[in-house]
């Protein structure tokens, strides 16, 4: 998960790095999933607008910030991972919250949404059911929660390179329906811990990502449900 609601037109994207270095040196041999190169200007409105810090140019907490937005970015939107330029593919894994890690291929094939938020707790007691969802389903039913998009932030960073620790921000406005409930308008927010690894290149070889999923699902489930008694018939 990072930051979602894109629309496909090419506006120059300040904290994404590649984005459109890719599209000058590579134009027509990168395989986009939507046929061109993504915008982030909606979501980096609400980014600009909600952000708790702004870090100064040449941080280290904005260098770390700009590659997981660049990451996120390329997990969403390159079809392809030998198209991937912010991490080592042959040892890229994906670990959340302690679950066994996921490879680069994997990862791309259930998406981010799918791949942050597998739980292994009982399909009763699951609030999303991530092995029943696409990469697809995954990502439209978040981007119908939130119009405006879901931004994504670092709170701090504790350790610099090759092993960055960080703590995150996420946020955005439950202004859409989301899996039959209906939208608060309310900010929905969590935070988390991030252990990257890179390597001399800065690519990430290794990912780990600590959060409490309920503390977004408790905001999303609060809607009232939508069904065909709240449906006026004319």
């Amino acid at each position: 998960m990072a930051d979602e609601k894109e629309t496909i037109k090419n506006v120059r994207d300040k904290y994404r790095l590649f984005l459109h270095e890719d599209q000058a040196a590579a134009a027509g041999t990168i395989q986009w999933r939507h046929g061109d190169p993504p915008s982030y200007e909606s979501v980096n409105k609400l980014f600009e607008q909600g952000r708790t810090k702004v870090w100064p140019e040449g941080s280290l907490e904005e260098t770390v910030q700009n590659a997981i937005k660049s990451w996120e970015m390329e997990l969403s939107h390159k079809t392809r991972i030998k198209d991937f330029r912010t991490i080592n593919p042959e040892k890229f894994k994906l670990f959340v919250n302690g679950r066994d890690g996921l490879s680069a291929e994997e990862t791309l094939k259930v998406g981010s949404y799918n791949a942050l938020l597998k739980s292994s707790m009982p399909d009763e007691f699951k609030y999303y059911k991530a092995d029943e969802e696409t990469f697809e389903s995954s990502h439209n039913a978040f981007r119908s929660a939130f119009p405006r998009g879901f931004a994504w932030e670092v709170i701090n960073v504790y350790t610099g390179p090759p092993v960055v620790t960080y703590k995150f921000r996420h946020w955005g406005f439950f202004e859409g329906p989301f899996k039959g409930h209906a939208p608060t308008g309310q900010m929905v927010q969590f935070y988390g811990l991030g252990i990257l690894k890179v390597d001399e290149s800065l690519r990430a070889e290794d990912v780990e990502v600590y959060y409490d999923p309920t503390e977004l699902f408790g905001e999303l489930l609060k809607g009232p449900t939508i069904s065909e008694s709240n449906v006026e018939h004319h």
